[in-house]
């Protein structure tokens, strides 16, 4: 059952849900125009300012302001000028814009380089603020502060829990965690865990 400010999702017309819906994946669609005009992609009416508050809040601010003509720098199609990390912060940047109640990200940190992890990671805590969300996630960095985790394995849920408790369990989610972490990781979460 998945919940929107307390309301079961499936009591929502398909319409009223769509505008709801935020959604940010592996591979952003980034089309030939300005920076600008790719953040306001999904909500063409928001303000200037609102463009340049979401992107600060999810860190593009820092890269936007460093362009030659900042917000509205030309990109081209596909975003070809601008760094796989670059083009996820303005994901991000768009998403927060259009302030959606349900949040998907779907593999959203899959094809970032480390240094920019930190900073999308940052991002992800802004945008899950106050909203629902949905994150579909191999990176277990992206996930590890979720209220709740499932662990599908072969096409079904194989465990569900706090990252603690699937660390606890010592099953399919704490290897997967070991294997990204090694053993050191696993132990310093043990000892910083309440």
């Amino acid at each position: 059952e998945i919940l929107i400010n307390g309301s079961n999702i499936r009591e929502y017309p398909l319409h009223v849900l769509r505008r709801m819906l935020g959604i940010v994946l592996q591979d952003v669609f980034v089309f030939a125009g300005t920076i600008e005009e790719n953040i306001r992609y999904g909500c063409p009416d928001a303000p200037s300012a609102a463009v340049v508050e979401a992107a600060s809040l999810v860190h593009a601010n820092n890269f936007i302001s460093k362009l030659p003509e900042g917000y509205l720098e030309p990109v081209m199609e596909r975003g070809a000028t601008l760094s796989s990390g670059q083009r996820q912060l303005l994901a991000f940047a768009r998403a927060l814009l259009c302030k959606p109640k349900l949040l998907i990200l779907d593999e959203a940190t899959a094809a970032i380089d480390t240094e920019t992890e930190q900073l999308i990671q940052d991002a992800i805590q802004r945008l899950l603020t106050n909203r629902t969300s949905i994150i579909i996630a191999h990176r277990l960095s992206t996930i590890k502060r979720c209220v709740r985790i499932l662990v599908m394995h072969h096409g079904r849920l194989a465990e569900q829990g706090t990252h603690e408790e699937l660390l606890a369990q010592q099953g399919i989610y704490y290897r997967l965690y070991r294997l990204q972490f090694g053993k050191t990781g696993a132990t310093q979460n043990r000892m910083l865990s309440p």
